[in-house]
């Protein structure tokens, strides 16, 4: 169904700047380039059924592990992006695009070997594969990022909770798609940005988990659910007055967790001024000037 477009220049009247939802939105790391990279192993798996059966097996294997390579790819460059997104990050676990980059030369040289049965050949076009394909997409984070004096068990808690939550937004979004209303796909993106922007604090924090676990679980637990339950109502009857209570909860949510951060920046800004005058008096009573 063609869905009406709306915006600042639109007939529905202008859009505000709280209205912008792309406030905090992000290229998508695995674009083109990764994509085409599915291309090759399926040119090489349709080429392969002309080399008889020795020439067939080494084709589709061949293209089984480009397949991989260019998932591996793909993967490598999201957590790449959710890497340099971050200020404080830990290095991808496994180096998803070197593992991409030996593949491909290993896929290469396997579909060599179909068409040369030899060994330097097979071995100098998988080198070279392998390079550029390090050349092109380059290599994956790896150091941690911004961990130093991070308590990395905390950090662990973090990063479950910030799943889970961010698990309750995909639900969201994917709900409100059934209500087939553009303004309210908007609206739920604009709430998701704010949530975001508390799941970062957190991520820089993570003292702030226990303040702010309820708003990465229960809130968020319960706007997924009333997402769910307005988009079947919704979709079936477009209700006035249960868009206008729906958005209402969404305005009420992203206040609260716009006012939770900035409780948080507070905290933090009266720990660091204690911390000062601590330090302060300790140099006082050590006898150095204070200027």
């Amino acid at each position: 169904m063609a869905q009406r477009f709306g915006g600042k220049h639109s007939p529905n009247g202008p859009m505000g700047p709280e209205d912008n939802s792309y406030r905090g939105a992000r290229v998508e790391p695995a674009g083109l380039r990764a994509n085409l990279m599915f291309l090759p192993p399926l040119v090489l798996a349709l080429l392969s059924f002309g080399g008889g059966a020795s020439g067939l097996v080494l084709g589709l294997a061949g293209a089984a592990v480009l397949a991989l390579a260019a998932w591996l790819l793909r993967e490598g460059l999201r957590a790449e992006g959710e890497y340099n997104a971050r200020k404080i990050a830990r290095r991808p676990a496994m180096p998803r695009k070197l593992a991409a980059a030996a593949l491909s030369g290993v896929g290469v040289a396997i579909a060599a070997y179909s068409s040369d049965p030899g060994v330097l050949a097979p071995v100098l076009f998988g080198l070279v594969t392998s390079a550029l394909h390090v050349a092109a997409f380059g290599a994956d984070p790896m150091k941690d990022k911004g961990m130093e004096g991070i308590d990395t068990f905390q950090q662990d808690r973090v990063a479950r909770a910030v799943t889970e939550a961010e698990a309750y937004l995909k639900a969201m979004s994917d709900a409100i798609l059934r209500a087939g209303d553009r303004k309210l796909e908007t609206r739920v993106a604009r709430f998701q940005t704010a949530a975001r922007d508390l799941f970062r604090r957190v991520e820089e924090d993570p003292r702030d988990l226990t303040g702010a676990r309820k708003y990465l679980t229960v809130y968020l637990m319960g706007a997924r659910d009333a997402t769910v339950k307005f988009a079947d109502i919704y979709a079936r009857t477009p209700d006035a007055q249960a868009r206008a209570d729906y958005e209402a909860l969404l305005d009420d949510l992203e206040q609260n967790f716009a006012a939770q951060k900035g409780k948080m920046l507070l905290d933090d800004k009266t720990d660091l001024d204690v911390e000062i005058e601590v330090l302060r008096d300790r140099l006082q009573r050590e006898g150095v000037a204070r200027r």
